[in-house]
């Protein structure tokens, strides 16, 4: 019998992987891949040639100067850095925030490794922290499906993300040069910019902010009991007292304009994924503005 991660993988490349097969290929840029290099052999020195390769040994001994012939590593490792915190539980049932992280996950996997590069996950929350080795394979994929479904419900109230030390510990797994890409809705504490930009010194970094209409719009419905997702902290309010209304949409403005120049400060590109929109139409766009951005 298939395990739901099998499920939700088919379910997917039946309606997305199918549809982005090829065009995620091709649309990353990145001035780290091809970093790796290995020695292939030795030929003479040629007009033009970068006089640094010149290898001084070979030259001596046959008295012609010969250089050193490298291949360049064209593989790239992908690493997901997959927030699981209680934030992310926010949503309707079967298409919260969580759910869009899962199925974002198990596409990017897919796609990024039928291209032969190599995905590793981190999954974290406080306190908890995953790791799937970077891989290629199909089953690979599903291994980390395999976790996300693990982790699935195990994140608790009271305790906030630290997006700080998610970033820092993508940094310490990341020891070579690699795309990393955060998937979370950025709803934490921590002095996370310095550690975002420390993190893209070394790496590429993308940002998918998966966002849901709670995080950003405060029903109308008289009174109602609103609790922070992170910190378990309940408070009954009037959803339809003006002064709350627009206390709250300035709240919510401030916080997408904080994360903006973070982002903007750091060099990354942050991307919004809605849940309740169509999941290859919302990766076709990630696509198309990362090649708009591209020199």
């Amino acid at each position: 019998m298939a395990t739901a991660p099998e499920k939700l993988l088919l379910r997917l490349e039946w309606k997305v992987v199918r549809r982005l097969d090829g065009r995620l290929q091709g649309a990353h840029r990145t001035a780290h891949r091809g970093s790796g290099i290995d020695f292939t052999g030795l030929r003479p020195y040629g007009d033009g040639d970068d006089a640094r390769h010149i290898d001084w040994n070979v030259t001596a001994r046959l008295d012609e100067p010969h250089l050193r012939v490298f291949t360049e590593d064209r593989e790239l490792t992908v690493w997901l850095v997959l927030d699981r915190s209680a934030s992310m539980l926010a949503g309707r049932p079967g298409r919260g925030k969580h759910d869009v992280l899962a199925e974002l996950a198990l596409v990017l996997a897919r796609l990024f490794g039928r291209g032969g590069n190599r995905v590793g996950a981190l999954l974290f929350d406080t306190g908890m922290l995953r790791v799937v080795p970077p891989g290629t394979s199909r089953r690979h994929a599903l291994r980390i499906g395999a976790e996300l479904e693990r982790t699935a419900g195990t994140a608790r109230a009271g305790s906030t993300t630290d997006l700080a030390e998610m970033l820092d510990a993508a940094g310490r797994l990341a020891r070579r040069r690699a795309l990393v890409v955060v998937l979370s809705d950025f709803i934490g504490d921590g002095d996370w910019e310095r550690s975002l930009q420390r993190l893209a010194r070394r790496h590429e970094v993308v940002a998918l902010r998966i966002v849901d209409t709670a995080d950003d719009v405060l029903p109308e419905a008289g009174l109602i009991v609103v609790e922070d997702a992170e910190t378990g902290e309940q408070l009954v309010v009037d959803s339809a007292d003006p002064l709350l209304r627009v206390r709250f949409r300035e709240a919510v403005d401030a916080r997408d304009a904080r994360l903006a120049a973070g982002m903007r400060r750091a060099g990354v590109p942050v991307h919004r994924v809605d849940t309740d929109r169509d999941l290859a139409e919302a990766l076709v766009e990630v696509v198309a503005r990362t090649r708009d951005r591209s020199p």
